[in-house]
């Protein structure tokens, strides 16, 4: 059930019907729409002191988690990201994607993964389609330079994630430094909102071509889609699941959504590896995962 448009970029927005930069919000118990971050009231009330995200030896409660990804919209927000503005990110998998994921959404912003094994120039057609306003890259990212020097380098702000940091990015952009000391309520406050036509997601697909094609897909999409998952799989705040599908891929986004809305708990490692997921399995005592 997932449900895709034609992708129109202008001007670091996908504009796909309504005005860009429309801005709507939902209190914390308005269901009536769709929306990806409907999971953090859940994990906040159900889950506060249960761990939630497992990152080798880094833990999260619900609340914790809650609060990382409110406090990075809070500054996202601040930097001057809007609803319609494309963010991609490009990085192997962490508890702080799956924050960054949520935090984009929150803002009515639309995140567009890019697979960490693409080349240049896949990644640049990509980009190039997308136009984002900004990149979130890791150690994964091989090709960044190449896209700074190249003529089609637009976005305004670029995140360096270091996934085994307690911190989660440094901005090479001046005026975020001064975002980074305003404090931050910690009370929960639910008031997402939507990108135009309720686009979440651009999930690339490289078809018949050979050359990434942006597809966008809906907050009511992802949420159907894990919601069969939860039905079909009998997910539920018992399970603990294992992230070993890239969160670039659908399948690996859809399985991560499904277990943040069971509110079950997330175990990640960077990329498959045999050796590390089967540590991975013993430790935490994985019930589920897909390949």
């Amino acid at each position: 059930p997932i449900q895709s448009n034609p992708i129109q970029s202008s001007e670091n927005q996908i504009l796909v019907g309504k005005k860009a930069g429309q801005r709507e919000k939902a209190s914390m118990g308005d269901y009536s729409r769709a929306h990806v971050c409907q999971c953090l009231s859940r994990l906040w009330s159900l889950r506060p002191t249960s761990t939630v995200t497992i990152y080798g030896e880094r833990r999260k409660t619900g609340q914790q988690f809650v609060e990382g990804v409110l406090n990075l919209a809070h500054h996202l927000s601040k930097l001057g990201i809007v609803p319609g503005n494309v963010v991609a990110i490009c990085a192997f998998n962490s508890d702080w994607y799956l924050e960054w994921m949520l935090a984009v959404a929150y803002l009515g912003g639309i995140l567009a993964p890019v697979n960490y094994r693409w080349s240049f120039e896949e990644s640049r057609v990509a980009l190039e389609a997308v136009r984002p306003a900004l990149i979130v890259t890791d150690d994964c990212c091989t090709w960044l330079s190449e896209l700074q020097n190249s003529t089609m380098f637009s976005s305004r702000w670029h995140v360096t994630v270091d996934s085994l940091s307690s911190t989660s990015n440094r901005m090479e952009n001046e005026s975020y430094a001064k975002t980074c000391d305003i404090p931050y309520a910690k009370h929960l406050s639910i008031k997402y909102c939507w990108a135009p036509e309720d686009v979440a997601v651009v999930c690339f697909t490289s078809g018949t071509t050979g050359r990434p094609k942006g597809v966008t897909i809906s907050h009511s999409a992802l949420i159907v889609q894990s919601l069969a998952k939860i039905a079909i799989v009998g997910y539920t705040e018992d399970d603990v699941y294992l992230h070993t599908a890239p969160m670039c891929h659908i399948g690996g986004i859809s399985s991560g959504l499904a277990m943040l809305m069971a509110g079950g708990c997330h175990v990640l490692i960077p990329k498959f590896e045999a050796k590390l997921a089967a540590q991975a399995i013993e430790e935490n005592h994985v019930t589920s995962l897909i390949t």
